[in-house]
């Protein structure tokens, strides 16, 4: 399917679905970025939404499924609503969870601190045929993009998107505002979850016969080729699992890209000091299907462990040994008191 040229219409019968894509964005739920940009009096400047063609119209977002070698057209629909001409920036990126767990497009220049600057998945596979758009006020243009694969695409999940940005360096700072692309490239699926780094700390309590606290550290990484979220579940025990302890609700992780990670905390109360100390971390891998049904897969379990200081039992030992001690001086005390041996007689014998 070959699209159209750009095209320049009235924004009118696009405006409100372009505003609701807009806002959509700005709640990070489908665009890249800080969200739409402003005009100068506050007010959203330009909204931007999926060209109706043979992939449908009204669609929240862009999502193909294409074989290595495979090529595809579409379209993105930018809308100007302010009263000046708007000349953007239009390009591809790839997708990046932020330390909020928010799915995220790279800029331009793929700045934002600890992002890889190498566009390697939907932003180095999705070109625009123009690398910016200018609109007229009250005007909408399409602008076309091709997705092309290489032959050698690894199969599996892929994120991006199309984003616009102002095309005039510092005109609206960071601001951003584009929609995300779904791709999966056709090939054997491996959705696996690992967990690394585990690290149990207990920080015990100030009654010798009460339980204490123990915080439980971990990182999630996605290890296969899915996009996956994890359900996840925590427990401390002592040896044998003896004295579990469960941590409370922990609420599920964000959706995670093939290769990303994810840092977890998890506080654990009412810890048993029981010498050694077993942490468990188990997760259940969670896979959305392109309707939205999440299937849960096999589980993943990992377990680390840590030495802690039994106050209730140590005391007694103390007690124990102190008494040994005392009772061991005493009879010391007594047997040095006795005399050591039969008393002998000075006075001398005589003979009659």
């Amino acid at each position: 399917m070959q699209p159209s040229r750009p095209r320049t219409t009235t924004a009118a019968r696009s405006l409100a679905r372009g505003v609701v894509v807009a806002l959509l964005a700005a709640s990070g739920l489908l665009a890249a970025g800080t969200g739409p940009a402003a005009a100068a009096d506050g007010e959203v400047s330009w909204t931007v939404s999926t060209a109706s063609n043979d992939f449908g119209s009204d669609r929240p977002d862009y999502r193909y499924t294409l074989d290595p070698g495979g090529r595809l057209d579409d379209g993105l629909v930018v809308a100007n609503n302010g009263t000046t001409p708007l000349h953007l920036d239009v390009y591809a990126a790839d997708a990046f969870t932020t330390g909020q767990g928010l799915l995220d497009l790279r800029g331009k220049d793929a700045k934002q601190a600890g992002v890889d600057a190498k566009q390697n998945g939907v932003g180095a596979w999705v070109r625009t045929d123009r690398p910016d758009v200018t609109i007229p006020p009250g005007k909408t243009a399409e602008v076309p993009f091709t997705v092309a694969l290489p032959d050698d695409a690894a199969p599996g999940e892929y994120m991006g998107g199309i984003v616009t940005s102002p095309a005039d360096a510092g005109a609206a700072g960071d601001q951003r505002l584009g929609i995300r692309i779904r791709l999966r490239v056709g090939g054997e699926l491996n959705p696996s979850l690992s967990v690394e780094n585990l690290q149990v700390r207990y920080s015990g309590t100030s009654n010798p016969l009460g339980a204490g606290d123990a915080t439980v550290t971990y990182t999630i990484r996605n290890t296969g080729n899915s996009i996956l979220a994890a359900r996840q579940t925590v427990s401390v025990a002592g040896p044998f699992g003896h004295w579990e302890a469960r941590a409370g609700h922990i609420d599920d992780s964000p959706q995670l890209l093939p290769g990303d990670t994810w840092k977890v905390s998890v506080p654990v109360k009412g810890v048993t000091p029981a010498l050694r100390l077993t942490g468990t971390v188990t997760l259940v891998p969670l896979l959305t299907d392109a309707a939205g049904s999440i299937a849960p897969l096999a589980a993943v379990e990992s377990t680390a462990g840590v030495w802690t200081l039994p106050w209730a039992p140590l005391l007694v030992l103390l007690v124990v040994c102190g008494l040994v001690v005392a009772a061991l001086a005493a009879r010391r005390r007594r047997r040095a008191a006795l005399p050591h041996g039969p008393a002998r007689s000075t006075t001398p014998l005589t003979q009659e």
